[in-house]
């Protein structure tokens, strides 16, 4: 079946799929088909581009004429930009989803001063134990806590949501891996405004 020509199919990261659906939903954003990458390329940056490229492909020729990329660069050194300009479309704005959480502006004016903190977004507050002990064997051999976080002096719990159990979930995860812990009520950030981007989409007469 050919895709609704009035649909813009947002292609994006796991990570911020339930965040995306929420936006669309808070923001009556029903012309977006929501396809999701595995979270875990957040642990492999050099599989977003060449997959991104696959799902443009297959977006395309499902009958999508409007797409947007739901990722910032991501890690990706620049490379899903060149999967993006050969497509000829658009993603979020911003190095990671940390920064456009913040506000990208925000973030940047920072500058150094992010270099020694990990951020815990609310998927990382959830999904805390298989989506970062577990892949990095911190459950067995813990020893390797400071290698990967020792550079690190704080965890800032940037919260999407007013959500007690994660925030207790990100104090946790502070604890865990000997951290000062610091909370900021960030909610969806930049994301609201991608989004309304994305619904221009369909709004713009294709070439």
């Amino acid at each position: 079946m050919k895709a609704d020509r009035q649909k813009v199919r947002v292609i994006a990261c796991g990570m911020i799929a339930r965040e995306i659906l929420d936006v669309c939903a808070l923001n009556g954003l029903d012309h977006v088909s929501l396809t999701c990458l595995p979270a875990d390329y957040h642990h492999h940056p050099e599989k977003i581009a060449p997959e991104t490229d696959k799902a443009i492909r297959k977006a395309r020729a499902e009958g999508y004429e409007h797409i947007f990329i739901g990722y910032a660069d991501c890690g990706t050194g620049g490379m899903l930009d060149k999967v993006c300009a050969e497509h000829g479309v658009e993603r979020i704005a911003g190095p990671h989803c940390f920064s456009f959480y913040v506000g990208n502006d925000v973030f940047a004016a920072a500058g150094d001063d992010w270099m020694t903190t990990f951020f815990v977004t609310d998927f990382l507050a959830r999904n805390f134990e298989t989506f970062l002990v577990r892949p990095l064997g911190l459950d067995r051999h813990p020893e390797l806590r400071d290698m990967y976080f020792g550079a690190y002096d704080r965890l800032l719990y940037l919260a999407q949501t007013d959500d007690p159990e994660l925030t207790r979930n990100a104090e946790a995860a502070a604890e865990f891996l000997g951290l000062r812990f610091e909370r900021r009520f960030t909610a969806y950030g930049d994301l609201p405004a991608a989004l309304q981007r994305a619904e221009t989409l369909v709004k713009t007469p294709q070439s």
